[in-house]
């Protein structure tokens, strides 16, 4: 009876397993950016590197915060005494006055900025990506429907013309003819096959949703923002770009870290302490009159530096590192503008291509439906009619694939200025 049951519930397990992965809802756009955002792992990388910076600021400002020691100086000793055996001893030390380490604090704060500006680099990244997987599995996702559609008509042109030939209206390359165009379209549809495959495998490692259950909605992308032409879009981008801020700060903080490494030259103050307790059996009772067993110092070590060549040159070599940091600024800013104003440029030239794609798109659905006119009139042949549908469907994903790299220009010229994340989740 037991094993009834279990069975019976194992069964019932199965069919609501089963019911689960057969309805699976289309995963909306939105949904599928924040599944990214979420589940990045480039994202996560770059917010531990920001944890492990900020404890590195934090190390350098603690270095002002007394550092506590407890420990002990038991020995056994005889005659005049040669050390100091304690029973425990406690020492302090901190900075006071160090004109260095006030640079380095400045350094690690510029180092902790670049983090957070590459953590935010990497989002956009993710959302660039996801955006562009998605769009193009819609794209092609379409394209695939039409080809299997194109695949049915060539299919049946195959058996009419074998009707035709059985008949002795045709000859019988036109089979031949009808088998190669139906392989072509099986061709492209197993194309189409591996790169629907690619995208949702990479849309699933991207949001962690399963690729078989990833299916888009059409109708849930945002409609893109149209690009002027005259705008400046290339000092919004330098103004955002995190690239650019992130290469100054890192530019900022190897200037402050070589003043630093300049400033060990300066002389500085440090904060002592110390307590003793010691033992009766050190013999510093027989051989000083004013034994004490609690002894203790407070104070200030002052260390001026006097001759230290190799901290010098170390010095200018941490500068001629902070030169080169602030030129690496200089070509960020100049890669930005450059891929800025071509991003911009090409959403003109593709919008155009896109016009023209669906103007060519249109013209072979007006010329299907005069091969049709024809056809009905007696004045056309079933192969003009395959090859009139055959070039409307090729228009088609022509305009398709024009649609996608046109959007492709905008989602990333989005991203140069700064406004990729709110378009992403706008809906």
């Amino acid at each position: 009876m037991f094993e009834k049951s279990v069975r019976a519930l194992s069964i019932f397990l199965s069919l609501i397993l089963i019911n689960s992965l057969a309805f699976a809802e289309p995963v909306p756009f939105r949904r599928a950016i924040e599944m990214a955002i979420r589940n990045s792992t480039a994202i996560m990388a770059a917010k531990a590197d920001e944890q492990r910076v900020y404890a590195s600021l934090l190390e350098a400002k603690d270095q002002y915060i007394p550092q506590v020691y407890f420990g002990s100086g038991l020995a056994y000793s005889f005659g005049f005494p040669l050390g100091e055996p304690s029973i425990f001893k406690v020492s302090s030390t901190s900075l006071l006055l160090n004109f260095a380490q006030r640079e380095f604090v400045k350094a690690a704060r510029s180092d902790w900025k670049a983090a957070g500006l590459n953590k935010e680099d990497k989002k956009d990244q993710v959302i660039l990506e996801t955006a562009l997987d998605y769009s193009q599995l819609d794209e092609t996702q379409s394209s695939l429907s039409i080809l299997k559609q194109q695949e049915q008509a060539s299919l049946k042109f195959e058996q009419i013309t074998a009707q035709r030939i059985q008949a002795g209206v045709d000859s019988a390359i036109e089979a031949t003819r009808a088998k190669l165009s139906t392989a072509r379209v099986r061709l492209k549809i197993a194309e189409l096959n591996a790169t629907v495959d690619t995208l949702r495998t990479r849309l699933s490692q991207l949001t962690g949703i399963p690729a078989k259950e990833f299916d888009t909605v059409t109708e849930s992308i945002p409609r893109l923002p149209e690009i002027s032409q005259d705008a400046d879009l290339t000092t919004r981008a330098l103004n955002f770009s995190p690239a650019v801020k992130s290469a100054q700060s890192i530019a900022d903080a190897k200037l402050f870290q070589a003043r630093g490494e300049h400033k060990q030259l300066y002389p500085a103050v440090d904060l002592v302490g110390q307590y003793a307790r010691f033992t009766k059996y050190n013999n510093y009772d027989l051989y000083y009159k004013t034994f004490r067993r609690n002894n203790g110092a407070i104070g200030v070590e002052i260390r001026v530096p006097f001759l230290n060549k190799g901290q010098k040159d170390h010095s200018e070599a941490a500068y001629a590192d902070a030169l080169r940091a602030h030129k690496d600024v200089d070509a960020a800013k100049e890669q930005v503008s450059t891929e800025t104003i071509k991003l911009q440029r090409s959403v003109a030239q593709l919008s155009a291509a896109r016009d023209v794609a669906r103007l060519e798109y249109q013209l072979s659905q007006n010329n299907m439906e005069a091969v049709q006119a024809k056809l009905d009139a007696g004045q056309a042949t079933l192969r003009d009619q395959e090859q009139a549908q055959l070039d409307a469907n090729d228009k088609y994903s022509a305009l398709l694939d024009t649609t996608y790299e046109l959007e492709k220009a905008q989602m990333q010229l989005l991203k140069q200025t700064g406004e990729l994340e709110q378009w992403a989740l706008s809906q």
